[in-house]
């Protein structure tokens, strides 16, 4: 097992909640975050003064930085969270996605491979480089197709999961081509505490206790996996500790669920925790289905099942009520992201979409 962690994305939501994991076991972790609009420090206030948590300001985009905190910090491991992963913010801006997704990992492998190679013996041997991808990349099922394997071909359908492809064939290139000793995991959609409040379920909470509409897409009916976010890093550090190199690990929550019947779960909790403004379902409204969008994931995670002896602890109920309860309890982190840029991004996105 790994002691020393270089994880880039650390602020975000995934991230964030790994790093806290980590620490909790024990590892030392150098946190490299640029701070963007889904980057919060606020995530990981409880370590301040750790000192198994260091936390730099920067950009995957600067080798330089990059470079001098492999020289410095002499990691076991790079485990590399930071993307630009919104689809609908990918939609009206794919460059950035193409930036950060693909330029930016190619230069944390460009780096990792120069820090490999220059390290000796064991410390040679323990070094990985795991990179965290998703679902998405596999493109769209029906609804009796089998779920996503990691033999599933690529099929991409928006630029979000076209830079995220492009970055996992970068990563398996730098395993065939040069040997550096990579780990790939493709998990299906996550949930729970300090996820940024554009995606659904925390959207979801924060309108309907704000007494705002529930904008739902299209007919409600498209079906995701859903993966509680401490149970999807459980299997990355169990992907670090065992898994085989170069190959990848799909990391399900083995909860398929309509959109709708995910809204109205939320709802039915919300009325029981926070009865303020119930029935919360009355706040649900349809809008226009945004372009491309994929009508279901589901992740068929048998191998990290067999190989590595991992499964999902949260059933999607356990799961979803820790997620309300944690923001009811936080409202105030809530309120603080909940202004300035994200407000117009939300008037963009969904209220000039119309019903």
């Amino acid at each position: 097992m790994q002691n020393v962690l270089l994880v880039t994305g650390g602020a975000g939501f995934i991230g964030s909640n790994f790093v806290l994991q980590a620490v909790a076991r024990g590892f030392r972790v150098v946190n490299l975050d640029a701070l963007t609009y889904a980057g919060n420090l606020e995530n990981l206030a409880s370590l301040e003064g750790n000192r198994a948590h260091v936390f730099v300001h920067g950009s995957i985009l600067d080798g330089e930085l990059v470079a001098n905190l492999l020289a410095t910090h002499r990691p076991d491991a790079v485990v590399h969270f930071a993307a630009e992963s919104h689809v609908d913010r990918s939609i009206s801006g794919p460059a950035a996605f193409v930036e950060t997704n693909v330029t930016g990992t190619l230069t944390m492998l460009q780096a990792a491979l120069k820090h490999w190679r220059e390290l000796e013996g064991e410390a040679r041997e323990r070094f990985r480089f795991l990179h965290i991808s998703t679902d998405e990349v596999y493109g769209s099922l029906g609804s009796s197709d089998a779920a996503f394997t990691e033999e599933t071909p690529y099929q991409p359908n928006s630029p979000y999961s076209a830079s995220k492809a492009g970055s996992d064939h970068l990563v398996r290139a730098y395993f065939h081509t040069y040997g550096l000793p990579v780990l790939t995991t493709n998990c299906s959609n996550n949930y729970g505490p300090y996820q940024f409040p554009e995606k659904l379920i925390p959207l979801m909470i924060h309108n309907a206790i704000s007494g705002k509409p529930l904008p739902v897409y299209g007919d409600g009916q498209n079906v995701r996996d859903w993966l509680y976010v401490t149970d999807h890093c459980d299997a990355i550090l169990t992907v670090l500790a065992g898994g085989r190199l170069g190959e990848t690990y799909n990391v399900g929550g083995l909860n398929e669920q309509k959109n709708i019947d995910v809204v109205n779960v939320l709802c039915s909790t919300l009325d029981e925790l926070h009865p303020h403004g119930a029935p919360h379902n009355r706040l649900i409204t349809y809008v226009k289905d945004r372009p491309g969008h994929d009508r279901r994931y589901a992740i068929d995670c048998s191998k990290i099942q067999r190989e590595l002896k991992w499964a999902p602890k949260e059933s999607f109920a356990t799961g979803l009520r820790k997620t309300v309860g944690w923001y009811l309890a936080n409202s105030r982190w809530v309120e603080k992201i909940v202004s300035g840029e994200y407000r117009e991004w939300i008037k963009g996105n969904y209220e000039l979409r119309g019903a």
